[in-house]
């Protein structure tokens, strides 16, 4: 019974977070949105746009009832000795997972395409497989893994004998699966990009293969727009692709005809009514990300795919850092989030999935994200990209490559020998059990909980916390003769104590399992809906690192 009831007061929270999407209500996270949504008069130039006004008037009490608590900005911190590190996503040995082998994938002087240009790669818990939706020649294609490593291309009955599921000159599109749909004829959808100044078209399937006839389209809109759903308010965002000379870096002598690329943005509950949009702007590239030398021209965002990870949206930003003569553009992945799905915070611009440096490589240039942007995978998440490997005397291939990290490894705060401090700020939970994902294995963890007025409670004070020694993703954090139950509903702060070791992220749970209730990106293997419900458990079905050996 107390699980349950944890299970619709998390449910009940955040939907009364979602409201109305004309904003003013009050997040799961408590931060409260502008009675003006989306916010309008964003001002796009070459200087950053200003932090989050939730960074700069973070909540009073923060409720943390929903999904991994990540340190990918301050949000949760009110005085840390601690060192943040932007970690990297590292490329499979194996790389590429998916080439061009079919007929109906290649050109006749060998080149050919097997990549998502967005499109989508999803876990489905119903059929148990990875999904993933790509881009062939002049159609959509679709494969199926076990593993997430090796792909089957089936033959289908779309165009029978191949794994077409949609034909048409395309440009980049999405796919999503959607587990919150409640109609099973839905439960896929599909918008369609026939080109640049065209409409996108809205398809919906039962099982992403027989996509039936368009149910809505956009107005014209240009290449390279796409679309993600934000589950905590319950929207549909559309990521649209805009671009107006002289906007965004207006000092840059560009070639004739050349645009500046941005982002514009709108959003709907419901998907085919919102491709009425009428955008705000939204978000570009800055003087912050990298210019490369020997191209030497100010970057451009070129598209945004973003999906709920835990308790953020995580985008994805690809970075366009100038065209070659005789080469693909070498654009690349950069990583962000935002905790009101509009907002983001790009602490590092160092790539999170780079190009290859080195002539002929799959992914030498042109690295572009998936839609459904991650999947969690036992103690790894992952991310499918494209890879581009156009370059003088090497004949060009499209093909699909897989990068992976820690789970919630973006940042980690860290100590060394000195020993090191976190101290949240105050805080609210329903569950009564603390647990963390850290690398402690050469050191020590400890944490402690203080009341409203900084003092440490004595049942859980330092001393009477567990030291944690480990390398563990869900590792919980205990005291000698207490739990967290006594705490519900309380504003608290926790204290961490951190000597030789990486901390990267803390919640609170009502389940030994460690379950977050966070969404997991696209899904993965044991978990049965878009978050988080069975914890630990997920590692009985799934461990990533005898996948990726």
């Amino acid at each position: 019974m107390q699980l349950f009831s944890f299970r619709v007061s998390v449910l009940l929270a955040m939907s009364a977070a979602a409201g109305s999407p004309q904003g003013g209500n009050v997040l799961y996270n408590g931060i409260r949105l502008p009675s003006q949504w989306p916010p309008t008069g964003i001002k796009l130039s070459h200087e950053p746009l200003p932090d989050p006004p939730y960074l700069a008037s973070p909540p009073d009490i923060i409720p943390i009832d929903v999904g991994r608590q990540l340190f990918v900005d301050h949000f949760l911190i009110e005085e840390t000795t601690l060192r943040r590190t932007f970690h990297q996503a590292e490329y499979f040995a194996g790389n590429p997972v998916l080439r061009p082998d079919r007929p109906w994938e290649l050109r006749r002087d060998g080149g050919g395409g097997a990549m998502p240009f967005s499109d989508g790669v999803f876990y489905d818990p119903h059929d148990r497989l990875y999904k993933m939706w790509y881009l062939g020649l002049g159609a959509t294609l679709y494969a199926t893994s076990k593993d997430g490593i090796h792909w089957d291309k089936p033959k289908l009955d779309v165009e029978p004998g191949t794994n077409v599921v949609h034909r048409g000159n395309r440009d980049s599109s999405t796919v999503w699966l959607d587990l919150e749909e409640s109609d099973p004829q839905r439960r896929y959808k599909f918008l369609y990009n026939p080109g640049n100044m065209r409409p996108m078209i809205l398809h919906f399937s039962s099982d992403g293969i027989h996509w039936g006839q368009p149910v809505a389209q956009s107005m014209k809109v240009a290449d390279r727009t796409t679309f993600f759903r934000n589950p905590f308010r319950k929207v549909w965002v559309y990521s649209i692709r805009d671009h107006t000379p002289g906007v965004i870096s207006p000092q840059r002598t560009r070639r004739p005809g050349e645009h500046v690329r941005f982002r514009t943005y709108a959003e709907s509950p419901n998907i085919a009514a919102g491709l009425q949009w009428k955008p705000v702007p939204w978000i570009g590239a800055d003087r912050l990300d990298a210019t490369r030398v020997d191209l030497n021209v100010r970057p451009e965002l070129y598209n945004l795919d973003a999906v709920a990870y835990e308790s953020v949206m995580v985008g994805l930003f690809s970075i366009w850092r100038g065209q070659f003569k005789d080469r693909e553009k070498p654009n690349e992945i950069v990583a962000g989030f935002s905790r009101d799905g509009f907002h983001w915070y790009r602490p590092s611009r160092r790539a999170f999935i780079p190009v290859s440096a080195r002539h002929g490589d799959w992914n030498h240039g042109n690295v572009q994200s998936a839609g459904g942007v991650c999947l969690l995978v036992g103690d790894r998440l992952f991310f499918y990209v494209s890879g581009r490997s156009r370059a003088p005397g090497v004949i060009g291939q499209n093909s699909t490559g897989l990068a992976t990290i820690r789970r919630d490894g973006f940042v980690s705060m860290d100590a060394g020998a000195a020993e090191g401090t976190l101290t949240t700020r105050p805080v609210s939970f329903r569950g009564k059990r603390l647990f963390v994902n850290a690398n402690t294995e050469a050191g020590e963890l400890t944490v402690e909980v203080l009341d409203q007025k900084g003092r440490a409670i004595p049942a859980f004070s330092r001393s009477q916390c567990i030291p944690v020694r480990a390398d563990n993703t869900a590792q919980e954090v205990s005291w000698k003769n207490a739990d967290l139950s006594s705490l519900s509903g309380r504003p608290v702060r926790f204290r961490f104590y951190l000597r030789y070791g990486r901390l990267y992220a803390f919640w609170v749970s009502p389940d030994a399992s460690g379950a977050s209730y966070g969404y997991v990106g696209a899904g993965g293997p044991g978990f049965t809906g878009p978050t988080d419900t069975v914890g630990t458990g997920i590692y009985k079905h799934c461990c990533a690192s005898e996948i990726l050996h």
